[in-house]
């Protein structure tokens, strides 16, 4: 994902945004539009339509199949050879930092900046395919994330469909604290602190009363692998998580956790989370009840990647023995049957080739990003699946991603609600 790190480069770019969303928007977007293409995929079934048509009314589908029966005054846009999918989802991301030193980011860069920043990184998301993510904390931006969410659903920039958590919820020199700083600079946390239940359920009311979507909980941290073995301390006990999830349900939403290991998340797991993000080592146990109650892994392979191939030769040595020891332990996670949804953490569609390196199915892995991350963000039934009624939120990618999954790291065609915010020659 390109990111900026030029104030003034950021302004000038965000004042472009209005001007060229309105115009690509009346260029290509009408009251009914036909899109026409060599393939679809039916994410559910596995089933290649060819050739593909969708009937477009307004923001919604309206008719797929081989051939499509529409009025005459239709707008047909024909792709060529190109094949349809739904529009990517990214389950776990952070619009408000960038590869690189993020205790440093937070720090060093105003919250302004990063709400820029942010701004660009939802419009590069989108570009690339993402018409949906769900974003895990500002980390120090507060609720910064509700004023992009907002301005995406207005029209005022472009970016994807949105569910924010605001900042992250984490203990008193846990995960996300700023521990290694000067403790007389005060440095201030990158998460907001609870300690116990009453802590708890006041940070989720306060964060909702703002506007985020769902919680999200640091629960483990900090990691490190010993002999072999991941040590991740927990942060909070089962009855606590429990409470947490209790009070986001009253509240119509659900809580997502960072738990990269045991016994955190068999807690989370017990608490009835929504997802388990991170997840590289899970008890059989937890794999279990995950199965049971349909709690999706997120793996985020690709941030690992990233920190492996990055930064100081220790780091990288550090990062590398953690991303070896996460692919070991997703392949029993396969096997054991849970559920999985994709995370690409801002890394965009990478992440869908690592999965299917470390022993996902093409078809495996689009089904977790389409249908378990619509669920996952609350929208089942409105995207993930390209039918009459889901949101006409359509890319396109050369060849077919069945059978090579890279495909969807090269997207030709972006559709977000009926209106065309991208589109490239197939034979680019």
């Amino acid at each position: 994902m390109v990111r900026y790190t030029s104030l003034s480069a950021c302004a000038a770019l965000v004042a472009l945004l209005g001007s060229w969303t309105t115009a690509m928007g009346d260029e290509v977007a009408g009251h009914l539009t036909v899109i026409r293409a060599a393939r679809l995929v039916n994410v559910a079934t596995g089933r290649i339509v060819a050739p593909a048509e969708i009937l477009i009314e307004d923001e919604r589908i309206k008719t797929v199949g081989s051939a499509v029966e529409h009025a005459g005054e239709a707008r047909v846009i024909d792709l060529g050879d190109v094949t349809l999918l739904p529009g990517l989802i990214d389950a776990h991301v952070h619009l408000f930092l960038h590869p690189g030193s993020e205790s440093l980011q937070t720090v060093e860069e105003s919250v302004p900046q990063r709400t820029i920043l942010a701004m660009l990184a939802a419009r590069d998301d989108l570009l690339a395919g993402f018409t949906a993510e769900r974003d895990m904390g500002t980390e120090g931006a507060g609720s910064a994330d509700t004023a992009v969410r907002d301005a995406i659903d207005k029209g005022l920039i472009i970016g994807p469909r949105l569910r924010v958590s605001g900042n992250a919820i984490d203990i008193l020199g846990g995960h996300e604290d700023a521990n290694h700083f000067n403790p007389a600079q005060h440095v201030l946390s990158n998460a907001t602190y609870a300690n116990d239940v009453d802590e708890l359920v006041a940070a989720i009311r306060q964060q909702h009363k703002e506007g985020s979507d769902f919680v999200k909980i640091y629960e483990t941290g900090p990691d490190r692998m010993r002999d072999g073995v991941l040590r991740t301390p927990y942060q909070y006990t089962a009855a606590q998580l429990r409470a947490a999830v209790d009070e986001a349900s009253r509240l119509g939403t659900t809580v997502g956790v960072h738990a990269m290991g045991e016994p955190g998340a068999l807690y989370a797991a017990q608490a009835g989370v929504a997802s388990i993000d991170h997840a590289s080592q899970l008890s059989i146990e937890t794999m279990t009840l995950m199965k049971q109650k349909h709690i999706p892994a997120v793996p985020t392979f690709a941030v690992f990647e990233y920190f492996a191939n990055h930064g100081e030769a220790a780091d990288m040595q550090r990062e590398s023995a953690l991303l070896a020891y996460k692919a070991l332990e997703f392949k029993k996670q396969i096997a054991a049957g849970i559920p999985f949804a994709v995370g690409p953490h801002g890394t965009q569609a990478r992440e869908f080739e690592l999965l299917v390196k470390y022993g996902m199915t093409p078809l495996a892995v689009l089904q977790a990003d389409m249908l378990n991350g619509a669920q996952l963000l609350g929208w089942q039934g409105q995207i993930g699946e390209l039918k009459p009624g889901y949101y006409a939120d359509i890319v396109a990618v050369p060849g077919n991603p069945l059978e090579d999954i890279r495909a969807v790291e090269h997207v030709l065609f972006v559709m977000k609600g009926g209106v065309i915010e991208k589109i490239l020659p197939a034979d680019r």
